[in-house]
């Protein structure tokens, strides 16, 4: 009676040392880590894990949220060309040392899209909102904007 009541104690220690390790390891290093690992779980469709990696405001919740339930109403054919596909990273631009924008596409559908990763509180998010406000070209042209008040 004793070796089973030990062998359970040692299995609940290991499955509970195994639960503390994977949730350490869910904070992403550095930037690219944080727009890859968002990236993927989009992708993906596990939309609860991307938003680990948002930046979490009204804005970009609304914004994941709307992605969410386009990617639900999909065909199962584009789910699944989604799920098998690359991630191509096109351009890393750091601006400061915690701001960093991602130029990327996908493999299944290669549209270029942009995404602002910030550093905040020694951890790195994806702002969403810069997607969504900003012309896919913008980080390669200055824009120029007049005063309509003169």
């Amino acid at each position: 009676m004793k070796k089973f009541l030990s062998f359970f104690a040692n299995l609940f220690f290991i499955f509970l040392f195994a639960c503390n390790s994977s949730e350490q390891t869910d904070k992403p290093e550095n930037d690219i880590d944080a727009a890859r690992d968002f990236i993927r779980a989009s992708l993906d469709g596990k939309f609860d894990d991307a938003k680990k990696y948002l930046l979490q405001d009204s804005s970009n919740l609304q914004f994941l949220n709307a992605v969410e339930r386009n990617y639900a109403k999909m065909d199962a054919d584009s789910r699944s060309g989604y799920r098998s596909a690359s991630i191509n990273v096109h351009l890393v631009e750091p601006v400061n040392d915690s701001t960093t924008i991602v130029v990327y596409s996908n493999s299944f559908k290669n549209d270029h899209d942009t995404l602002r990763v910030l550093k905040k509180e020694n951890n790195w998010y994806v702002d969403l909102k810069y997607l969504f406000t900003q012309d896919r070209d913008s980080i390669y042209q200055t824009i120029i904007r007049t005063d309509s008040l003169k």
